[in-house]
C-alpha cells in the first residue's frame, strides 16, 4: 500500500474517532453554530476521503452511518450519503478480465456488446449490456484489475488498526467491539471479490424468491472470479422510478414482498443481502422487481436471529421491557451498565414505533436513537448490529421511494405466523427436540415458567395463530400449523435464558420493577 494511502487513511481515522468535546464547546448539536459548522466541514473531509480510498473504505463508513457510537452525528449524517459510484473507465482496461475470466473467444458468446456504454460504474467493478447468441440480454459483470489485492491490503491494515485500539482505548472496546464487526464485514464482502462465490449466493436467493410474486433476482448464466454474466434486470432504480406508474396494488406488493423476503432472511434462513440499497432494486411497472448484486451477504448465528425477533415482536405488541430484554441479551451488560435507565429510554421510544409508516418513520434516527442509548449506559451492542442496521437501513430507504405507507411492525405482525412456523421446522429437528428436553430435566421449574409464559402470550395477547393460511407452498401442506407455531413460540421463549448469556443484566431490569 502506498505511503499516500497509509497517510490518508490516517487521517481519516483520526478524524473518525476524534473525541467529542464537552457540551458547549461546539461539538455536533450540543454545541454553538461555530462548532457544527466545524464539524459538518470535518465529516465531509471524511466522507471524501472514504470515497477516495475506494470500495472497501465505502463499505466501512455506510456501516458508521448506523453506528452513533462510534462516530459523531454529523459524521453519521454526511456518512450516510456514501456512494459508490466512479467514472467509467475505458474498455481496454477490462478487456484482459473479461479475457481471463471468460476465455479467449469470449466476443463468440455474444452477438452484441457495448463497450462504449457501460450501464454501471462502481469501485469494484463495472457492468457492460450485451446480447447472447440466443437472443437473450443480458448484465455483463467485470471486476476492476487488481482490486482484490488492494482490498486485502486495506483488510490487513483495519485489522492491526483494530487491535492497536483495543489496546490503546480499552473503555470503548469494552463496549464496541470493533474487530468482530469488521470480520463481520470482511466476511460479507468474500463475494464481491470472487464472482463465483457471489453467483452461488443469487442461485440461492432466486429460488428463494419464488415464493414472491413481486420480487425476482436474476438468473446467472456464466461466472468465473472476475466476471459475471446474468440476465438483464427490467426498469431502473427503485429510486429513479414514478409510483404514479404503478397500480397501487404493484406498489405495496412490491414494498411488502420486499420487507417479507428480508424478514425471512433474517429469521429464517439467517442469511440476508447486506446492501438492499436503492440503487440494487430495480423496478418496472408490470414488471417483478429485481434484487440485484449479491456480492455482499450477511450471516447471523441463532442466538442473534433470535435476539432481533424478539426486539421486533416486542416492538409490535408495545412492550419496553421485552425490547430491553431482547437488546441486552444479544450484547452483554458492563460492570457500568445502568440497565434501568435504557429501559426508561426505550420506554419513551417504542410506543412511537408500533403504528408508524414508512413516510413517517427514519429507521436511521430510531436506530441511532437506541445505540447511543445503549453505548451511554454501559451495555455492550453485538457486533452483528452493525451490518444488521445497515442491510434493514437500505432496504427501508428503498421501499419508501415506492410504498411509503408501509408499515414496518404492520407487515412484520403480518409476516410472523410464516417466520414461527419455520423457526418451527428448526425447532421440531431431532437435535433441536433433544436439546429442548435435556433442558428441561435440567432446569425444569425455571425453563416451565418460560414456556407458561410464552403460552399464555400467544394465546391471550395480541398474537392469535390462525390454523388455515392460503396460497402457502406445497412444502407447508399437511402440516399441524397451529401446533407448530404455538411450538415455536414456547421454544423462542423458553430457550431466552439459554441462549442468553447477560443474566445480571436481566435481573437488573427485573428488579426495577419491584
Amino acid at each position: 500500500m502506498g505511503r499516500h494511502r497509509v497517510g490518508e487513511l490516517a487521517r481519516a481515522l483520526l478524524a473518525l474517532l476524534r473525541p467529542e468535546p464537552a457540551p458547549g464547546a461546539g461539538r455536533g448539536t450540543s454545541g454553538g453554530p461555530g462548532g457544527r459548522s466545524v464539524d459538518r466541514t470535518r465529516a465531509r473531509r471524511v466522507r471524501a476521503t472514504l470515497e477516495q480510498l475506494g470500495p472497501f473504505y465505502i463499505k466501512v463508513g455506510q456501516m458508521l452511518s448506523t453506528r452513533p457510537d462510534i462516530v459523531s452525528q454529523a459524521t453519521a449524517e454526511e456518512l450516510r450519503g456514501l456512494h459508490d459510484r466512479v467514472e467509467a473507465r475505458p474498455f481496454g482496461e477490462f478487456e484482459p478480465v473479461l479475457r481471463a475470466g471468460l476465455g479467449r473467444r469470449w466476443r463468440g458468446m455474444f452477438t452484441d456488446f457495448d463497450t462504449e456504454n457501460p450501464i454501471g460504474s462502481a469501485s469494484l467493478a463495472q457492468v457492460y449490456a450485451a446480447t447472447l447468441t440466443d437472443g437473450r440480454p443480458v448484465a455483463v459483470k467485470v471486476q476492476r484489475p487488481d482490486i482484490a489485492p488492494l482490498i486485502a491490503e486495506d483488510m490487513a491494515l483495519l485489522r492491526r488498526a483494530a487491535r492497536l485500539l483495543a489496546v490503546t482505548a480499552p473503555g470503548f472496546t469494552e463496549l464496541v467491539d470493533v474487530r468482530a464487526m469488521l470480520d463481520m464485514l470482511f466476511e460479507a464482502m468474500r463475494s464481491e471479490l470472487d464472482f463465483t462465490r457471489e453467483a452461488v449466493e443469487a442461485d440461492r436467493a432466486r429460488a428463494e424468491v419464488l415464493e414472491y410474486k413481486h420480487l425476482d433476482v436474476p438468473e446467472v448464466y456464466e461466472a468465473s472470479p472476475t466476471v459475471m454474466v446474468q440476465s438483464l434486470a427490467p426498469g431502473c432504480s427503485i429510486a429513479d422510478a414514478r409510483p404514479e406508474e404503478f397500480t397501487t396494488a404493484e406498489r405495496v406488493g412490491i414494498g411488502r414482498d420486499l420487507m417479507a423476503f428480508m424478514f425471512s432472511s433474517y429469521f429464517t434462513t439467517k442469511v440476508f443481502h447486506a446492501d438492499p440499497h436503492p440503487g440494487n432494486v430495480f423496478v418496472q411497472p408490470g414488471s417483478k422487481a429485481s434484487l440485484l448484486d449479491w456480492g455482499m451477504v450477511g450471516r447471523i448465528d441463532h442466538r442473534t436471529s433470535l435476539g432481533m425477533l424478539r426486539m421486533l415482536l416486542n416492538v409490535a405488541l408495545n412492550d419496553a421491557l421485552g425490547v430491553t430484554r431482547a437488546w441486552v441479551d444479544m450484547g452483554r451488560a458492563t460492570e457500568r451498565a445502568d440497565v434501568a435507565a435504557f429501559r426508561n429510554d426505550m420506554e419513551l421510544l417504542v410506543p412511537s414505533l408500533t403504528t408508524v409508516t414508512l413516510d413517517r418513520l427514519d429507521f436511521g434516527a430510531t436506530f441511532t436513537s437506541v445505540l447511543g442509548s445503549s453505548t451511554r449506559h454501559g451495555i455492550r451492542t453485538n457486533p452483528a448490529i452493525a451490518l444488521l442496521g445497515k442491510s434493514f437501513a437500505n432496504l427501508e430507504g428503498s421501499i419508501r421511494y415506492l410504498a411509503p405507507e408501509l408499515s414496518v411492525v404492520g407487515t412484520f405482525r403480518d409476516q410472523l405466523q410464516d417466520i414461527m412456523i419455520d423457526i418451527a421446522d428448526e425447532a421440531i429437528s431431532e437435535a433441536r427436540l433433544a436439546d429442548v428436553t435435556l433442558e428441561l430435566l435440567t432446569n425444569g421449574t425455571q425453563t416451565l415458567h418460560y414456556v407458561h409464559t410464552a403460552l399464555r402470550q400467544l394465546i391471550g395477547g395480541e398474537m392469535v395463530f390462525r390454523v388455515e393460511r392460503a396460497n402457502r407452498l406445497d412444502r407447508h401442506a399437511g402440516r399441524r400449523r397451529s401446533l407448530f407455531a404455538v411450538v415455536a413460540g414456547a421454544f423462542l421463549w423458553s430457550t431466552h435464558k439459554r441462549l442468553a448469556r447477560s443474566v445480571s443484566a436481566t435481573a437488573l431490569v427485573d428488579g426495577d420493577q419491584t
